[in-house]
């Protein structure tokens, strides 16, 4: 069978969107709390918008130039912005049925939000005109346009109003002037009215400012005021080859990306026809592209919706993340390490020993040099800290800063500034591609010589995103991993590659013709009546190379699952593969985004995590890392938490052959959460090994009988 056909592949475009749609079937879903839906439906806004930005920007770059090569599924860019543009529209529309649901929902629960100025009682309208007055009115910059002011420079996702206007004393309103005013992002989108003690109100800023807007223009009548927004191409074009000095040049574009091509404007219904016209016109947009909504614009201000007090018992309660018993607060992380390898599951067990594991090293007198690799951190990062502080003390520091992390740039150049300053020695990524892998390396003076610990991961080194998303890390020092970790920083710091690899599999070297060789392996196996499959986590797979070496393994025999949270361009029900492809999505209150792939291997299974997704862009145009587990009791452990998660039957969705993805309905005794049972078991396992009598931290008692 050639499996290279495009029939055999969905779109990438259209995939994300229906991972979008699991999203918002969060929010639409009446069984879980009212907030998390809240908040469920402000993701899926933010999500729309990186995608608008990045992606649909991307393709319209691509029209603009020509180009015409085909996708993975034999589409032109052009086809691929028809074949987006209707359901996007759906989209949109079925995000504010799901609002005004919402709201609807809430207001029955003491929050009620204000839709429109006009709905607002007389105290309640005095209330909004006085804050207008106090802390509004001194920010807004209103700008009109005419003969001797041309239209002005809409910020990308800034939200505005615009508004027709006559002079007073003209002729009727038949000659009309266009102005806007910016919603000032510096003031808080959402104002408190005054209310009934155990209800809370609130009103947009946006209509506060709609409302007192005849003060902005004095000499003038307002005919008509709207709000809107639009979103430009946000996709940096780096000429690295060409750049002097990278740090300054990202500066540069980041700085344009508020001026890019406008490739969505969304107006409020009812907008007047001639300042749609108006829009329209100044901002060379399609009518394809113009979303009239139907509701508040940006529902992003939802998450603040969602950090109101009082609302509490409409919230999910997550458990603190749980202490990490091979690793207890306290303990000297290096000796913890020398009694054995230590697997990390965030966010259900702490992030804190990858903070103590740099903290302590900064600190100790033994330490010789530090080596890690940064993509995306939190904003009062404690590692970065600890970093600045080891470099201070003396020590050897180098820092590989990823300043091409997409719309992380501004705070990564922040942080590789302030390292320099301390005196680390940063590297900003690698021309052509991103540095994407996560590891960081101590190098330590001991009595029997130098030791080399590592810390491997499949997340970010951000311990505020260690709380929301879902990975695994691995602590060690063993001395095959920490010579390939010495090899993959002198490769980062000076292009030295050396002779051979131990264990470490790194893209775009070799880790893709691993996978295919890890792929055919399994492929031959089945071929040949041994026990064969794979299965694996990621958050996409769209390699056409991964997903053909998968389709041929099928329909050899080999049983594969997969869960993959977002893109998939791979189908199931493929013919020739029978039934042998599962694939399944798990959209929870954590983000899943751990990397685990298992390889059968004829009953000597083989587990890996990596930083890398089944993507092109992983594998061909980063640097990643794929590391084994080769300790039997973690090997056990990570298996039990995959088979867990397939095991989900309350967030999993399962991909069908058409496309769709279907989620499964149990009655509540057989219903079975992976993601709660992991916040339970981190009890559990903290609980039995801390128990009187084990002194041997090291002891491990696995995952099992999860029910």
């Amino acid at each position: 069978m050639d499996y290279s056909n495009s029939r055999y592949y969905t779109n990438r475009e259209l995939s994300w969107l229906r991972f979008n749609e699991r999203v918002l079937s969060e929010a639409e879903d009446e069984e879980i709390e009212l907030f998390e839906r809240l908040k469920f439906l402000s993701i899926t806004a933010s999500n729309l918008d990186e995608f608008f930005m990045v992606r649909v920007a991307s393709l319209k770059d691509m029209v603009h130039a020509g180009y015409s090569k085909k996708d993975i599924a034999g589409l032109k860019p052009e086809g691929q912005l028809e074949l987006l543009n209707g359901s996007l529209h759906e989209f949109v529309k079925r995000q504010y049925d799901c609002y005004m649901s919402l709201a609807a929902e809430c207001a029955k629960h003491g929050l009620s939000i204000v839709e429109h100025h006009e709905e607002l009682s007389p105290e309640e309208g005095e209330f909004a005109d006085r804050y207008f007055e106090s802390d509004v009115y001194p920010v807004l910059t209103p700008m009109a346009v005419d003969a001797s002011r041309p239209f002005p420079l809409i910020k990308n996702k800034s939200l505005n109003i615009c508004a027709l206007l006559s002079k007073k004393g003209g002729k009727g309103g038949k000659h009309t002037e266009f102005a806007t005013v910016q919603v000032p992002s510096v003031l808080p989108r959402l104002v408190q009215l005054p209310s009934e003690e155990g209800c809370v109100k609130v009103i947009r800023l946006e209509e506060v400012i709609e409302r007192n807007i005849t003060k902005l223009f004095l000499n003038y009548d307002v005919i008509g005021a709207s709000p809107f927004q639009i979103m430009r191409n946000a996709d940096l074009t780096i000429e690295e080859e060409e750049a002097e000095d990278l740090l300054k040049e990202i500066e540069k574009q980041i700085k344009k990306r508020q001026w890019g091509e406008a490739i969505r404007l969304e107006a409020e219904k009812g907008m007047d026809r001639r300042l749609l016209k108006i829009l329209k016109k100044e901002l060379n947009i399609s009518e394809d592209d113009i979303y009239e909504i139907d509701g508040p614009l940006d529902l992003t201000f939802l998450m603040k919706v969602y950090s109101l007090e009082g609302f509490g018992s409409y919230k999910h309660k997550s458990p603190a993340p749980r202490e990490v018993p091979e690793a207890p607060s306290g303990c000297n992380i290096f000796n913890a390490i020398k009694k054995g390898d230590i697997l990390l599951h965030h966010p259900y067990q702490s992030f804190e020993p990858v903070v103590e594991f740099i903290k302590q090293a900064a600190k100790d007198k033994d330490v010789l040099a530090i080596k890690q690799t940064l993509y995306r951190v939190s904003g009062n990062s404690p590692i970065v800290r600890a970093l600045a502080e080891a470099a201070e003390n003396g020590k050897q520091v180098s820092v590989l800063v990823e300043l091409k992390a997409r719309f992380d740039e501004e705070n990564n150049i922040g942080w590789a500034r302030m390292l320099e300053k301390a005196g680390c020695h940063v590297i900003y990524g690698l021309v052509g591609l991103k540095t994407h892998c996560k590891i960081a390396l101590v190098v330590r003076r001991e009595k029997d010589g130098i030791r080399r610990y590592v810390h491997l991961g499949t997340g970010n080194y951000n311990d505020a995103t260690a709380k929301l998303y879902t990975d695994l890390g691995l602590l060690t020092c063993k001395e095959p991993v920490g010579e390939d970790a010495t090899a993959v920083f002198n490769m980062l710091s000076g292009y030295s590659e050396p002779l051979r690899w131990n264990c470490l599999s790194l893209a775009p070297l070799w880790l893709k013709k691993r996978l295919i060789k890890l792929i055919r392996r399994e492929t031959e196996a089945a071929r040949n009546n041994r026990a064969a499959g794979i299965r694996a986590k990621m958050n996409s797979l769209c390699d056409p190379d991964v997903i053909q070496a998968l389709y041929e393994a099928a329909e050899a025999g080999v049983k594969i699952e997969l869960l993959v949270r977002g893109i998939c361009c791979l189908k199931t029900g493929v013919e020739g593969t029978g039934d042998n492809i599962k694939v399944y999505s798990i959209v929870g209150d954590y983000l899943e985004h751990g990397r685990i792939f298992i390889f059968e291997n004829d009953l000597e299974p083989e587990v890996y995590l990596a930083s890398a997704d089944w993507m092109p862009r992983n594998l061909e145009r980063r640097v990643e890392i794929m590391f084994p587990v080769e300790d039997q009791k973690l090997k056990e452990r990570v298996i039990s938490i995959l088979d867990l998660q397939f095991k989900d039957n309350v967030k999993k969705h399962e991909l069908m052959p058409d496309g769709s993805y279907v989620k499964e309905k149990k009655p509540e005794a057989a219903r079975f959460s992976c993601q709660r049972a992991f916040e339970k078991k981190a009890v559990e396992y903290e609980k039995k090994n801390k128990e009187p009598g084990i002194k041997d931290s090291r002891r491990f008692k696995p995952l099992e009988g999860i029910e």
